[in-house]
């Protein structure tokens, strides 16, 4: 037993330290890349209690206050909501304390790239501490959850210009037709595909014999957005491309089938609610998958001058990501070298994105249906006439 003791405690202390030098050697490498992990296990953890979590959730007393049980629905839509604001908090607390660090010198430094134990287990504590709050809070939260997921789109569509622009770039830079000829493929399919996919819009979300005009206007506006960019890409004093009017065009459809989609399942006009559910369930994995890229892809460019991430002065400007971060190079000769991309911004996308996986893996519908609604209001009565 004392040798089977010992060896356990052996085992346990390598594991340990192997998680150790593993966390170390990734912080060191690159925090973004860590941190995008860590948003990607969030986005797991929600899916998850998303799934199972409904039946024990119907069981606690401060979550459960209704008279009358609420659909598995509110408590899956709970869950999420209760995840993504620990998410937030978390990378909210992150964002405040980065305000203001401009040299690799700072202590602030270190704790953006280090102490990932202490990170993960703070994480984990302000989800756990999110199951203990009441519901009033998580109401508000998904309220701001709705306008925050506003801001992350147009962050998406800043980071998808960029994307685009250097793909132009690259391409053209080749200088040889057959690249020239890729270009106009890969335009031409975006455009097929924008108008091509407008046409399942007009068949699922405008059926005939009832009045859909509001589905109309969202397609059609979308159509003459992407009428637009193009003629201004094409415009002499521009001198743009259509790459980039092409992608954002048929992103921007991907958009309006998004909001569409998320009409009420029983909504007239949504003619989706007659099909299986794997519908939504591609519709979410596509969200989410285009949620995660957005992410990494604006820790990989947060090292480049050209995004909001980095200021201009920024001595590591244009270099590629996985260089930057090595705790040798910050600690080079004493130097007080400028930080390579704003800290604090770099979390603030992170927020926005808890807040748009949040609305994604809900629908975007409420947490607070009518009849719990009228549950809530029903409690808030009793408690004002015992007072």
């Amino acid at each position: 037993m004392w040798a089977a003791s010992c060896l356990a405690s052996c085992c346990a202390a390598c594991a340990c330290d192997a998680c150790r030098t593993v966390v170390s050697s990734i912080s060191r490498r690159s925090a973004r890349i860590a941190y995008c992990a860590l948003f990607a296990l969030s986005l797991i953890v929600s899916w998850i209690l998303r799934e199972v979590a409904a039946p024990l959730m119907e069981k606690i007393p401060w979550i459960n206050t209704f008279h009358e049980t609420p659909s598995r629905d509110w408590f899956q839509t709970d869950a999420v909501l209760r995840v993504s604001l620990g998410n937030f908090l978390f990378f909210t607390i992150l964002s405040v304390m980065m305000i203001g660090v401009k040299s690799q010198r700072d202590l602030r430094d270190n704790i953006h790239h280090g102490g990932w134990m202490v990170k993960v287990i703070c994480w984990f504590l302000l989800v756990v501490l999110m199951f203990f709050i009441p519901n009033e809070i998580i109401t508000f939260y998904e309220s701001m959850s709705k306008f925050g997921s506003g801001l992350f789109l147009l962050v998406q569509v800043v980071l998808l210009l960029d994307f685009v622009h250097r793909w132009n770039e690259t391409w053209v830079g080749y200088d040889e037709q057959f690249w020239y000829i890729a270009l106009f493929v890969v335009s031409l399919f975006c455009y097929v595909a924008t108008f091509v996919s407008s046409g399942f819009l007009f068949h699922w979300f405008t059926p005939s014999g009832h009045d859909c005009g509001l589905n109309t206007f969202f397609i059609v506006t979308t159509l003459i957005f992407a009428f637009v960019f193009t003629v201004v890409a094409l415009h002499p004093s521009v001198s743009g491309s259509v790459l980039p009017a092409s992608v954002i065009s048929l992103y921007c459809m991907y958009l309006c089938y998004s909001g569409l989609a998320s009409e009420p399942r029983d909504y007239e006009c949504n003619g989706l609610y007659k099909h299986s559910k794997a519908v939504s369930t591609a519709t979410l994995a596509l969200g989410l998958l285009t949620t995660v890229l957005s992410v990494v892809y604006s820790a990989v460019r947060a090292g480049s001058s050209t995004t909001l991430l980095s200021p201009p002065s920024s001595p590591r400007a244009g270099e590629p990501l996985l260089p930057l971060e090595n705790s040798g190079e910050r600690e080079e000769k004493g130097k007080a070298k400028p930080v390579s991309y704003s800290y604090s911004f770099f979390h603030i996308i992170f927020c926005l994105a808890s807040m748009y996986s949040a609305m994604l893996l809900t629908g975007w519908t409420s947490s607070v249906g009518e009849g719990e609604r009228l549950g809530i209001l029903s409690t808030i009565f009793d408690d004002v006439n015992g007072v």
